[in-house]
């Protein structure tokens, strides 16, 4: 999780999206921000039975609100969280204040549902 056992500084530490997991986009939004949705695969053996026998479909599709499509997007190992968040009150301003703890909360989600990694730096 976001508590590493070395106790390194969140605030360097760069998210990942795992390569398992893609985004796909649906358009953009009034403002001109993108809009996405993450395609999370079905692939338990109880998934892949529903899948095959029940019709259901092999991945389930998460749309992501403006926040969270602009921060999944950008979570390339590239930017650390400080750099995310700078990046969120650029474009956002006061609708995503408070940007830091509202972050850290989304990427400590997210990495629970095992979408993301946090990588070093």
């Amino acid at each position: 999780m976001l508590r590493n056992k070395k106790r390194e500084n969140l605030l360097q530490m760069k998210p990942v999206l795992k390569e398992r997991y893609r985004l796909e986009p649906l358009g953009r939004e009034d403002g001109g921000i993108p809009l996405y949705q993450i395609l999370v695969p079905r692939d338990s053996w109880l998934e892949r039975l529903s899948v095959r026998y029940l019709k259901q479909p092999a991945e389930l599709k998460v749309k992501l609100d403006r926040l969270g499509s602009f921060v999944l997007c950008r979570c390339q190992g590239k930017r650390t969280v400080e750099e995310l968040a700078d990046l969120l009150s650029e474009t956002f301003g006061e609708e995503a204040d408070p940007v830091l703890p509202r972050l850290v909360k989304y990427l400590q989600i997210v990495e629970a549902n095992g979408w993301i990694r946090m990588e070093s730096k």
